[in-house]
């Protein structure tokens, strides 16, 4: 048996889509881990499954995995990806996405672009989740170089470090540790963040078992709004990822809106020799 599959990416940040509305193939973890696998998969940053929506206001459910199968409750550029297949299977240029982290309304921007409303910058420590309470604004972190972080959910955790030159930072070697600090029980993603000017801001990204990666949407919200919680940017600037550039605005009612690429790269077939026995 055969399952069809899309390979998309935001900036870099690539994704393997599979719709499931009309059909569930119930992958197991270790399957979408096998898929997953740069090596002998297709290969991703994440996994994606479309899914019919559990809410009348949605136009279908997104369900998000990292690459060793483990679910994740955000995804800034999948949310773009499968945003855009959506307006284009409706013809219109809205469309709501449900997610584990709420429903997420995003609409055909100017360029062939796509804007999302990821829904609220979450700042109090218990929802990023820490394991004791902290000021999120001011984070008791330090490695090496690295200190006085701010927390942010965008509906899964960040620590974003501020520094004079992202390109010194060794974060292929600090990132795991700081992925897996005691003081983030689900582990975080860690944004290393050089403020260019308040409208420009330089990030680089460990995603939380991706490792490091070409572009985060949801970090790149997390760096606009721990810069602009700092008074080092305004509410609405460019944020430089090593794959492109997405415009970030942070909302007088606390939502953060995205604006940025998506692009299909290819499509295919998974067999049943790599997913398993499919359904």
């Amino acid at each position: 048996m055969t399952l069809p599959f899309l390979k998309m990416h935001g900036l870099g940040n690539d994704f393997v889509v599979i719709d499931t509305r009309s059909a569930d193939p119930c992958l197991s973890r270790d399957q979408i881990a096998a898929i997953a696998n740069r090596r002998t998969g297709v290969g991703c940053d994440q996994f994606i499954l479309i899914e019919p929506p559990r809410s009348a206001d949605a136009a279908a459910f997104m369900r998000i995995h990292n690459p060793d199968g483990s679910e994740s409750g955000a995804c800034g550029n999948a949310t773009r990806c499968v945003a855009s297949l959506l307006m284009r299977e409706t013809g219109r240029d809205t469309v709501v996405i449900q997610t584990m982290a709420g429903l997420l309304r995003a609409e055909a921007a100017p360029g062939g672009l796509v804007a999302v409303d990821m829904g609220p910058a979450r700042l109090d420590w218990r929802e990023i989740p820490l394991a004791q309470a902290h000021d999120t604004l001011h984070l008791p972190l330090e490695m090496g170089t690295l200190g006085d972080p701010v927390a942010v959910s965008m509906g899964n955790p960040h620590c974003v470090f501020f520094v004079p030159d992202v390109g010194e930072i060794p974060l292929d070697y600090m990132g795991p540790a700081l992925e897996h600090h005691s003081l983030f029980p689900e582990r975080t993603n860690v944004e290393i963040v050089q403020v260019l000017s308040p409208t420009r801001l330089r990030m680089r990204v460990w995603e939380r078992s991706a490792g490091i990666t070409q572009a985060c949407g949801t970090g790149a919200c997390a760096t606009l709004v721990a810069a602009a919680r700092r008074g080092l940017s305004q509410r609405r600037a460019e944020v430089i990822l090593d794959g492109g550039t997405l415009v970030i605005e942070w909302l007088e009612n606390g939502h953060v809106l995205m604006t940025g690429p998506a692009a299909t790269s290819f499509s295919g077939t998974l067999t049943s020799e790599l997913a398993g026995e499919l359904a």
